[in-house]
């Protein structure tokens, strides 16, 4: 065979299988992302609570917006959602706003349920039930988030709180931060106005570690319904601010 033969069966060859490797390599399935979550508690006070002098008070020494690191860790069929570092500069207006590492999510998409930890006041509430379902509206826009082009999409939650996220369709596992799911990829971006919190992936690590298995704990076991109902009785006497608090805790 001809040298110049062999140089192009070479360059097709090493072409074919770079395009393979590229293909395999926009398509994510298994990994861990890091994200940011950040909450001005200053603003939920602004949107949702009464003129208060204590309040006023209290926002001269307390840090204006809060900001805590998680980790998803995630397969084609799972996600785990968890506190991975609290900023231990932060300085609480809400002690519910205080993140705890004993706090997960955990996602089965094969099953299609919930097994969620969550701390509310000094109550410990062992939740399982089926994953929640979002009513989706894609919008055309798209930004580059941790690396990656993310589409806008919009939701709400509680009749009337608006939701945006920005998902990829490059890592196709249909989940997100907190509880969110069911876009066509993953969700690497997250904001509620209304609750003035968004989460915000940083970093994405392609790691192949099992799904911890869930916490069991002696707390009240409890289902939507039932968690729905208990942070509204603990919250009902803050009023407005209460309901915000309410929907963060419930997210």
């Amino acid at each position: 065979m001809k040298t110049s033969q062999m140089k192009f069966i070479i360059i097709v060859v090493t072409f074919f299988t770079s395009s393979i490797c590229f293909g395999q390599a926009n398509f994510i399935t298994q990994g861990k992302i890091t994200y940011e979550r950040r909450i001005s508690q200053f603003k939920i006070n602004e949107k949702e609570g009464e003129p208060d002098f204590w309040k006023a008070e209290m926002m001269k020494v307390l840090t204006k917006t809060i900001s805590d690191t998680y980790s998803l860790d995630f397969t084609p069929t799972q996600s785990y959602f968890k506190l991975l570092k609290e900023n231990t500069d932060n300085k609480y207006m809400f002690g519910n706003l205080k993140p705890t590492d004993t706090d997960y999510v955990l996602q089965e998409l094969t099953t299609g349920t919930t097994q969620m930890l969550r701390s509310v006041f000094e109550s410990e509430y062992q939740l399982k039930d089926t994953i929640r379902k979002y009513e989706w509206k894609l919008t055309g826009e798209v930004r580059d988030i941790a690396g990656f082009e993310c589409k806008k999409a919009l939701t709400t939650i509680a009749d009337s709180v608006i939701v945006v996220a920005f998902y990829t369709d490059q890592i196709p596992v249909k989940v997100g931060p907190e509880n969110f799911n069911g876009l066509p990829g993953m969700i690497l971006g997250l904001a509620i106005p209304r609750l003035a919190a968004t989460w915000f992936a940083t970093k994405l690590e392609l790691i192949n570690t099992p799904i911890p298995a869930p916490v069991i704990i002696k707390g009240k076991k409890v289902t939507w319904a039932d968690m729905n109902k208990e942070v509204a009785k603990g919250l009902k006497q803050w009023g407005k601010e209460g309901h915000a608090i309410a929907w963060l805790c419930n997210l």
